[in-house]
């Protein structure tokens, strides 16, 4: 699975850009809550928000692989989750309008979003409903050309500074609906401020990028902007989830190599008793079994990447490859901090970033018990051990 020359020289340019801004820079953003907005602007002008938009609308062209090598390499530089997450949902969260959003919508917004000048964020997640998507309870309710749409969205990432959104809400109540996926519809709505309330989430890490808390009271959105057809947007979403899974386990991977590279930098130059550390096995074989499951963590992200590019299934593999991903990176961010002692709680070596931001990894956008469940029923053919009884 070696890389083309193309993907080399994005991740050469990629390491370029990131270059520029030093882990201080990251540590500020992190520390006072600051947007990256140097970062993002720079990314945006060398054309990475487009790369996986069609090039009739002024993208790329390329595929899931080439977006996971750009994140990859933004995460291991030391920008973590913060600065991966600061570019990856206009890379690959508007996949949904892509994939079925009308020729209008396309070539309204694409080129917008590939310029950073419109920005997107994802609301699917309710407090009440969590991973059980089908349990949403944002409505939207037609009234004429228009539909009015009223609920409450949970970690949304940087909504407040987006213009727009791609909102999950359901048409058809559950109880109407013969299958439990049926009848949810998707917007491609405005984040219009006399309707919409945003209220951040206080949280441990990843906080140059804000969580939040969103509420809809009365928006009213066009007919016209609806992602594909009523009632189907629960199909249309997975064009979204797969990539997505993919593209966080390339971060993971990257995230855990930036607190690797930091932990053996210190394990050479710190000297204890009159020798390196990383002399002692005590620290070297900790070490070595990161590197070696980051390296197989990011094998399992390529294979789910090639799989999706190429056309072919790739659900048990995205989720396995966030799964071994989401592991190696809190392990490898964990002995970056042990390595470096009561130095690796101090800010001014950043590995304590890393491992704030690592446990993130094994929580979203899925966590590890339901990928495993999903592993357990669908892959080895065990009974269902979530969901009720009612079922359909």
């Amino acid at each position: 699975m070696e890389e083309t020359s193309l993907q080399q020289e994005i991740r050469r340019s990629v390491a370029e850009i990131t270059a520029r801004f030093s882990d201080d820079y990251w540590m500020e953003c992190d520390q006072k809550h600051l947007f990256p907005w140097d970062f993002y602007n720079a990314f945006a002008a060398a054309g990475y928000l487009g790369l996986v938009i069609p090039e009739e609308y002024g993208g790329s062209g390329l595929g899931i692989t080439e977006a996971g090598i750009v994140l990859q390499e933004v995460a291991t530089s030391g920008a973590g989750m913060n600065g991966a997450s600061s570019v990856h949902l206009s890379i690959f969260g508007i996949n949904p309008v892509v994939k079925h959003g009308s020729e209008e919508m396309k070539r309204k917004y694409l080129p917008q979003i590939i310029k950073g000048d419109l920005h997107v964020c994802f609301g699917v997640t309710e407090p009440d409903a969590g991973t059980d998507t089908t349990r949403i309870s944002t409505k939207a309710v037609r009234d004429g050309d228009n539909y009015v749409i009223n609920g409450r969205k949970v970690w949304l990432t940087k909504a407040g500074d987006c213009q727009k959104v791609l909102l999950l809400t359901r048409t058809t109540p559950l109880a109407e609906c013969k299958k439990r996926t049926d009848g949810m519809t998707l917007f491609f709505a405005d984040l219009d401020p006399e309707h919409v309330t945003i209220r951040p989430i206080a949280k441990m890490g990843r906080n140059a990028v804000a969580s939040n808390e969103v509420f809809f009271d009365d928006l009213k959105v066009p007919a016209t902007d609806i992602v594909g057809e009523e009632g189907q947007g629960f199909y249309h979403l997975l064009d979204g989830l797969n990539p997505e899974r993919i593209l966080v386990s390339y971060s993971s991977v990257g995230l855990g190599r930036g607190a690797l590279r930091r932990a053996v930098a210190y394990a050479k130059d710190r000297r204890v008793f009159g020798r390196p550390i990383g002399m002692n096995q005590g620290i070297q074989l900790p070490l070595a079994d990161s590197y070696t499951r980051l390296y197989a963590a990011d094998l399992a992200a390529r294979r789910a990447a090639w799989l999706y590019d190429n056309g072919q299934p790739c659900g048990p593999e995205s989720n396995m490859a966030k799964f071994l991903a989401g592991e190696a990176a809190f392990q490898a961010a964990d002995r970056a901090v042990q390595t470096h002692g009561g130095f690796g709680y101090a800010c001014e070596y950043h590995v304590e970033r890393f491992f704030r931001e690592s446990r993130l990894t094994r929580i979203a956008p899925i966590s590890e018990n339901l990928i495993l469940a999903g592993i357990a029923e669908h892959i080895l053919g065990l009974p269902r051990s979530y969901g009720r009884s009612d079922d359909r």
